[in-house]
């Protein structure tokens, strides 16, 4: 194998990895946020032990991700040095602002809300995990704003003499029509993972706590995940129709600016619709292994149409169609400046093939919106079965489901994210810069396996590290209650500074 497609599986496997981690701490930041802001308002116990609780399994998550984060931006110098070095210009601003403002707010609050427990006031110290949960959606702006400029770049020209992209307008990069959708698709999918893993230990501490001459303590254990539970499925509901909602205008927005991505999830190889026809949504297509055209389909008429443009009648631009009209010159967007400007440098790399990955595009987009479903089904199934006072039983089927609603949103935001760079292949800035030419040039296939069999091996160690490290925590269920020290005046709070 080269070392661009090797390079790529290192990238892909330390993203996938590093990504199981981002929507838990985006999401479950939020719901210790809401379980902590309950107990200030309210005083009840129940909450300031859920809080103390789950925020433990908030922080074992973070921390993890911290470290499977670094990684990710000495990759851009090691192996993608000719990609940082073409569009350098224009990811400095968004990483650095990610890290100044976004990182900041979340580490310096977090650290004061670890350490702040009976030294800050109430009130400080809850406007501490709310400032720490602000900058963890911060950093999912500027990072996806970096990453919609490869969907879509926008607010950039070509400067031949120094062969790179140069800003021109950084409003441009938080405007940009993919941003604008990917963002709230992508937090809305976040925060139905932080809500399947806290149903998943409510529901099973639940189900554990399901006996006759229960003691005083486990009445309160019951009442409490009892709360969390809820609050965790309409989570999963609420955010699993926004997730649908946006990802309704994510498809509209992908069709107008990459339309060769729409078609390969659809394995559509034939341009469909238009004239009173219907262009089919697949619900199954096996093609040649050329991957040229259809060799068994089964259909729904009408409903691509709607998903590209809101017309069941619409034409939609099939694969063979758009590769054919690409080759002869039709790749630039008229009014996209960048890839004007970029086209006579682009004609002399000589791209012939512009059809991604067609299987990989085609299931990961089932999986995705399959796996969203499920846990939306389990959310609610999980509200009806704890209606009326009723507790669950423990039994294989709801064991299974709540396996599922942990797994189904995590692997569904993988599932999301292979698309979304899948299908943007052949380029890794589209209709600009070829993934093939953004390698280092300097590193061999030797350097680039030693390294990926490394973080392979290290992530995998840290994966085991991680899921013993959340059940350990999470089996012994809540904290015994405790009285909080109240902070009697300034001297209290101000010891805390020494």
């Amino acid at each position: 194998m080269s070392p661009e497609t090797i390079a790529r599986w290192q990238f892909g496997i330390t993203t996938v990895y590093h990504y199981f981690f981002v929507p838990v701490t985006i999401s479950m930041s939020l719901l210790v946020a809401i379980m902590q802001t309950m107990w200030v308002r309210t005083g009840a116990d129940k909450y300031l032990r859920l809080t103390k609780f789950f925020g433990k399994l908030f922080l074992i998550n973070f921390a993890m991700g911290v470290v499977t984060g670094i990684v990710q931006e000495f990759q851009f110098g090691m192996n993608w040095s000719e990609y940082s070095r073409f569009v350098g210009d224009i990811f400095g601003a968004p990483l650095a602002l990610e890290a100044l403002l976004a990182f900041f707010l979340e580490s310096t609050f977090l650290g004061l809300w670890i350490f702040g427990w009976d030294r800050l006031p109430k009130k400080v110290h809850l406007a501490c995990i709310w400032l720490a949960s602000i900058g963890t959606v911060l950093s999912a702006i500027f990072i996806l704003a970096a990453n919609s400029f490869m969907q879509n770049p926008v607010g950039a020209t070509y400067n031949p003499l120094t062969d790179r992209a140069e800003m021109t307008d950084f409003m441009a990069l938080l405007t940009n029509p993919v941003f604008l959708v990917t963002f709230p698709h992508t937090i809305a999918a976040a925060y139905m993972t932080g809500g399947g893993l806290v149903l998943a230990i409510s529901f099973w501490h639940l189900a554990k706590l399901n006996k006759p001459n229960r003691t005083e303590k486990q009445d309160a254990d019951v009442e409490a995940f009892r709360w969390s539970a809820k609050l965790a499925a309409w989570f999963l509901i609420v955010a699993g129709a926004l997730v649908v909602i946006s990802g309704d205008f994510q498809g509209k927005v992908m069709y107008q600016v990459q339309p060769m991505k729409m078609a390969a999830a659809e394995a559509l190889y034939e341009t469909a619709g238009g004239d009173g026809e219907m262009a089919p949504f697949s619900l199954l297509t096996i093609g040649s292994l050329d991957g040229s055209r259809p060799i068994f389909e089964i259909t729904v008429p009408g409903v691509l149409g709607f998903l590209a443009k809101n017309d069941p009648y619409a034409e939609i631009q099939g694969i063979n169609n758009l590769q054919q009209a690409y080759r002869e010159g039709a790749l630039v967007n008229p009014n996209n400046h960048l890839q004007q400007a970029y086209a006579e440098k682009l004609a002399t790399i000589g791209i012939n093939d512009f059809v991604p990955n067609i299987p990989v595009s085609y299931w990961t987009f089932r999986l995705m919106i399959t796996l969203g479903l499920i846990s939306m089904a389990v959310g609610i199934a999980t509200l009806l079965r704890l209606r009326k006072g009723h507790l669950p039983k423990e039994s294989r089927w709801w064991t299974l489901a709540m396996l599922a609603v942990v797994l189904a949103p995590l692997f569904g935001n993988s599932a999301g994210w292979i698309f979304t760079e899948m299908g943007r292949q052949p380029w890794i800035v589209a209709g600009v810069l070829p993934t093939a030419s953004a390698v280092s040039p300097g590193v061999g296939t030797g350097q680039v396996f030693a390294t990926m069999v490394l973080f392979t091996l290290i992530y995998g160690a840290l994966a085991v590290v991680e899921v013993g490290l959340m059940i350990r925590y999470a089996k012994p269920g809540l904290p015994a209650e405790v009285a909080p020290v109240e902070i009697k005046g300034e001297d209290d709070v101000l010891s805390f500074a020494y």
